[in-house]
């Protein structure tokens, strides 16, 4: 009697192929990109050369962030010349007034650019950061958002330490303040792997977006490339979207020093955090497609791992799924916790494999919003 193609199929050892073959993607990301993190180490430089720095930060009704943050930019240890340039977009609170007693104070450091009018047919803050470029005076520009601080008064040193013959852009590690309770940590691992994504693509010559609260390119470079005129009509995509469209192997650096960071303000709620990150994940539609490749893939290992192991476990062969799962979780093991070191995250490393368990349900959550239409606003 002749079996049906379904009758002879063994889905049991198709299970735990797939389930090997899902974890050998995971081992591969974790050896090729992942390890560029966790072993980093930064080339020696023969000699410091310090450029004149543009820092441009853009901020809509942030009058208690301006008050609390704006000071740590404009007290940075840099021996050359930079300026602090602040857009003002339309707000509606004290931060007009704020900005004009720092002023007194940062006079020839400070630099304020006050809007009053919104752009048509521009969504996010394209717009304001546009004209914040436009009236910079200097080729090397550095970004953050206006809930940043720098972690120490290096930051414009490190950071534009990068730039060598060549190099036009210069992504940074945006990080977020350590407050107790299981959301902080949550974001602070989402930031961190997210980190580790992009900051190993960049090393290993792949570079796809970087962070608007710790960016730095060239004025010339933003110029050349008519701003940000090809995703006007895309909410975000300031920051990631314009670095996925002109970041070569050639002309990208990064930084990943613990001087080097920003901290930034998390969200107090799971609905603010949420929407947040639903804003974020809407302009990923628009990356490159080996990008979007390389992405889907990881994560889509990632996400079938462990239901994977555990069908493995139960109808295959436990032993032989724990072996694979054992090699992934030690590789795993050693890159987190270099990684976690490296960008000065080391207090969730205790807790990885919660937080990498987490991941599954994320994906669950925030898939959706990769097929979303962006949301009309940036603030």
């Amino acid at each position: 009697m002749n079996l049906t193609f379904f009758e002879a199929f063994d889905w049991t050892q198709f299970c735990f192929l797939t389930f090997a073959f899902v974890t050998i993607g995971q081992l591969f990301y974790y050896g090729w990109f992942f390890s560029r993190v966790a072993f980093y180490r930064p080339k020696k430089k023969t000699k410091s050369q310090q450029h004149p720095v543009s820092v441009i930060v853009c901020a809509r009704d942030e009058d208690k962030n301006i008050a609390r943050h704006l000071p740590g930019l404009l007290v940075q240890k840099y021996p050359s010349t930079y300026e602090v340039i602040v857009v003002n977009d339309n707000s509606l609170d004290d931060s007009k007034y704020i900005l004009q007693e720092l002023k007194k104070t940062f006079k020839d450091r400070l630099e304020i650019v006050e809007l009053t009018q919104e752009a048509k047919l521009i969504s996010g803050k394209k717009y304001p950061l546009s004209i914040g470029i436009k009236e910079a005076h200097n080729e090397v520009l550095l970004l953050t958002d206006a809930d940043c601080v720098p972690s120490s008064e290096n930051w414009v040193q490190k950071m534009q330490e990068a730039y060598a013959p060549g190099i036009e852009i210069v992504l940074g590690y945006g990080s977020y303040h350590k407050v107790p309770g299981l959301l902080n940590k949550l974001i602070r691992f989402e930031t961190f792997h997210t980190a580790l994504q992009y900051l190993s693509y960049a090393l290993a010559g792949l570079p796809y977006m970087g962070v608007g609260r710790n960016l730095s390119y060239k004025r010339e470079l933003f110029f050349q490339n008519k701003g940000f005129s090809s995703m006007n009509h895309i909410p975000g995509g300031d920051d990631d979207l314009f670095i996925n469209k002109v970041a070569t192997k050639k002309n990208t650096a990064v930084v990943i020093d613990k001087d080097a960071t920003t901290l930034s303000i998390p969200k107090k709620t799971w609905q603010q955090w949420f929407r947040q990150k639903k804003r974020h994940y809407s302009t990923a539609q628009f990356y490159k497609p080996k990008h979007k490749f390389l992405l889907a893939f990881y994560a889509t290992s990632q996400f079938l791992f462990y239901p994977l192991f555990l069908l493995a476990t139960i109808f295959y062969s436990w032993q032989l799924a724990l072996i694979f799962f054992s090699i992934r979780f030690l590789v795993q093991f050693i890159i987190f916790y270099f990684s976690l070191q490296k960008l000065n995250e080391k207090d969730l490393w205790p807790f990885f494999f919660v937080y990498d368990l987490w991941l599954f349900i994320y994906y669950i959550i925030f898939a959706p919003s990769l097929w979303n239409k962006p949301r009309p606003t940036w603030n």
